[in-house]
């Protein structure tokens, strides 16, 4: 057997190359829904975040997304500059609050269906207990950072 037919099997069989995969797929099914708005899935999912917890502490918010907070910075951004998100200071000179401005609400209100739509494609491709158990099956995955 050669290296690389072993590889390939390695590949297909790994867990993380798997969900890898299948993320991409799913990410560009969201992201030509929400194509007309101008957000890409990462950032609907960040937006729509900061929609429903108001003016919420950058900390806070890495915590709630589970995300390192240098990356939830770097995503931050690109919202500010698009005019979707407004960053004011806090309660105190190290605290930075985050929140939707009236155009990123306005935003939401046009990317809600499109989300809808993709998300109805996909449980329907799948089928809904599949589409559950595959859901179930990524919430326990997301448990084994916190162990």
């Amino acid at each position: 057997m050669n290296d690389k037919a072993g590889s390939g099997r390695v590949a297909w069989h790994c867990t993380c190359f798997n969900v890898r995969r299948a993320s991409r797929a799913v990410s560009q099914i969201y992201d030509d829904a929400l194509e007309p708005t101008g957000l890409r899935i990462n950032q609907f999912s960040l937006l729509g975040a900061i929609e429903t917890t108001g003016p919420t502490p950058v900390s806070d918010l890495a915590r709630l997304l589970e995300l390192d907070r240098t990356t939830l910075t770097r995503n931050l951004k690109t919202l500010q500059k698009a005019g979707l998100i407004e960053i004011s200071p806090g309660r105190d000179k190290r605290e930075r609050l985050v929140s939707a401005t009236p155009s990123g609400i306005h935003v939401m209100a046009r990317a809600k269906p499109l989300w809808r739509a993709a998300q109805d494609q996909i449980i329907t491709t799948l089928g809904r207990e599949r589409w559950q158990r595959i859901t179930d099956g990524l919430d326990a995955l997301s448990m084994l950072s916190l162990v």
